[in-house]
This record gives structure tokens, sequence and C-alpha cells, in this order.
């Protein structure tokens, strides 16, 4: 047996996992299907977050470390959030944050949790957004900066099985993190925080046996609504669609997948273009209204295989469908994206980031740049 996914364990340190991969008792087969398909990956260049003095600048989330536990905590400075007036939503972005990794980790589960100024646990309806990025390395799709971890109140807690995969992170490596919060409730909230609560492992000298890369794609890439760089769009009434397409920058195996669109939103497809085939349809579950209650994870490995391949020579297209039954346009009443894990093919080099690429620097532009702190969004077009 070769030692390839002893080799993807050094490969460049990455963030998240944004897709839910369930731990089978019989893991033990697992590896050796891991062993079997998966070879030995190479590091990119990336440049230091040093060299973006705007990112540098930025201030600094909490970020604790529970060793007991295996547990770090990022936590976003306390937030008031009113009471809904009737018919609107009062959606509060908070500033951006660096984060900065205290320990060397091996992450193998992530959720975002929401508590009030004593620790207590508040509802994730309350939650809109949480996202995480690296700027310093390049996504799968686009060569704009990594984003490492998107979610919603829909998503569930992320988990891989730790003794197969590991996302690396180093002491001293910096991160962005960014929320938006909303209350759509009648009674308000005080002292709210945004807690990124990740489970880790010491690195080891065998175990995790191989690293895998986040990934994701959205329908209004490569740099989504200008000006801002929402990936929002106005949802018409009735049936309708919308996609985008590009080639992934190397080979490898998609491990699995989840999605986000909003209420109204009837399912998300991504599509091996050249091959002429779906590699996966997600339909999310609503209630009797069409809110949006979660859209269901997919993993790709079992008995059979490990994986979806994906090829640079293939396009893949994304598209999300909706079903808006309210009779009018509904303003920033759309949006489906998807996001997942990603295993490089043996020997594949990941692509450095190029940090003067237009598309790069207008992300980064729309990255420090998000907009108003607060705005207002109407009922039924809310994402979930």
């Amino acid at each position: 047996m070769t030692r390839g996914p002893r080799g993807l364990g050094r490969a460049p340190r990455r963030g998240i996992l944004r897709v839910c991969l369930w731990t089978s008792p019989l893991w033990v087969a697992a590896l050796a299907l891991v062993v079997l398909v998966v070879g030995r990956s190479r590091s990119p260049g990336f440049p230091a977050l040093d060299s973006l003095p705007a990112l540098a600048a930025l201030p600094s989330a909490e970020v604790r470390v529970d060793a007991e536990a295996g547990r770090l905590v990022l936590t976003l400075p306390p937030v008031d959030l009113p009471a809904a007036p009737a018919g609107h939503i009062p959606m509060t972005r908070l500033p951006l944050y660096q984060a900065v990794v205290p320990v060397d980790a091996s992450l193998y589960a992530a959720r975002v949790q929401l508590v009030d100024a004593s620790g207590r646990r508040l509802p994730n309806t309350l939650l809109h957004h949480f996202n995480l990025s690296d700027p310093g390395r390049r996504e799968l799709f686009l060569p704009i900066g990594l984003h490492l971890l998107a979610t919603s109140k829909e998503t569930p807690e992320l988990h891989v099985p730790g003794l197969l995969f590991g996302l690396p992170l180093s002491r001293g490596q910096r991160l962005v993190a960014s929320a938006m919060v909303h209350n759509p409730t009648s009674r308000p909230y005080h002292g709210v925080r945004v807690q990124l609560v990740l489970g880790y492992r010491e690195p080891g000298r065998i175990f995790p046996l191989f690293e895998a890369y986040p990934w994701v794609m959205d329908v209004l890439f490569p740099v989504g609504r200008q000006p801002g760089g929402s990936k929002a769009f106005d949802l018409p009434p009735g049936r309708s669609s919308r996609s985008w397409e590009a080639s992934p920058a190397i080979p490898g195996r998609i491990i699995g997948l989840g999605g986000h669109l909003h209420d109204f939103g009837v399912a998300l497809e991504l599509r091996d273009v050249t091959a002429g085939r779906v590699l996966w349809r997600g339909e999310p579950v609503r209630d009797s209204s069409g809110q949006v209650l979660r859209v269901p994870v997919k993993r790709f490995y079992g008995w059979r295989g490990l994986g979806v391949r994906i090829y640079p020579e293939h396009r893949y297209r994304l598209t999300v469908i909706y079903d808006n039954p309210t009779g009018r346009v509904l303003k920033d009443g759309g949006m489906g994206a998807v996001a997942g894990l990603f295993v490089p093919d043996a020997d594949a080099a990941w692509p450095a980031v190029d940090t003067m690429d237009a598309d790069y620097r207008q992300d980064l532009l729309d990255t420090m740049n998000p907009g108003g702190p607060v705005m207002m969004m109407e009922h039924g077009a809310h994402s979930h």
C-alpha cells in the first residue's frame, strides 16, 4: 500500500468543511477505498496576508482554544437585533473581522451558533449567513480568493470522519470572517454573538490520512451583482431559473456537497455539460408556505468508490430553479449556490492565486466593502 494519502496531509493548509459526510461504522473499508483512489498532491504558492495591507488592518475576532474538548471557538462581537416591524425583517450586517488561528489544527467539524451575553443558545433563525474566507488562496472554479465556509440557518453541522479527512490550519494563519443576522420575530434580542465552533484534532503522523479542499459555485459568479458583489437577485413571479458554468482548475473528485437557495426555491442542479449528465440535483425541504427549511446534503463515497470525478477539460453548470407564487417581483429574493469538499488527483498542483487578476481584485474589494450595516427585506424574500 502506498503512502499517497499522507502526502495529501502535507498539502496547502485550507479552511473548514462545507459538507456533511457522516462517519461509517465500517471506516476501515473506507480507508482502503481512499488509499486506492487518491494520490499525492503538491502545495501551491500563495501570498502572505501581510501583502494585503487592508486585510492585515482589520479588527480581530476572538478565537478561543478548548483543547480538552478539541474545539476552536471564533466569536464575533455582540449586536442588538430589533423586533421585526409588520411586513419586513430588519437585516444587520456585522463588520468584517480577521481571525488569527492560535494552534496547528486538523479540522473535521464545524457549526455556527448564536448566543446571548450569558452564553445561552439562541434560535438559528436569527442567522442570515456567516462567511469565512482565505484571500491568500484561490477557488477551484475561479481565480478569486478561497471561500472556506458559507452557512445560513438551514445549514446542518458540518462533519467528516476525523481519521479520514482533515483540513489543516497553521498557527498564526489569518482568515476573514463576516456575518449578517436578522430578526423575523416580534421580540428584540440584545447582545447577540455569532460563534463558529470548529472540531479539531492535533495533526498526527498518520491520521488524518489526507486533506480535502472546500469549493463553491454560485449562479452569480464570477463577482456577483455590481456594485457590491451581492449574490442575491430579484426573483420574478412564476417559474424561473439562473445558471453559471465554468471548468475546475485541476482534476479530482467531489466527495460531497450541499446547497443554498431562498424561499420558493424548487431545486439546485449541478451538470457536467461536456458529458451531458447531471451530477447532483438537490431539492429543498420546504414548509407549507414555501419557506426553505433545509437543503439535503449529498455524500459521494461508499463501498463502490470515492467521489465524483471532475476534469479541467469539462464544463460544469450550476442552475437554480424557483417558482414564485406571489405574483410580484421579490427584491433580492433569489440566490443559488453549492459548496462541498474536493480531493485533488494524484500530483495535481493547485494553482497559486494571482492578486492582480481583475476578478480577484473585484471580489476582494467587495469583501472589504460589503455595504451598509442595516437593510430591510420583505417577508417571503428572505433566505434560511
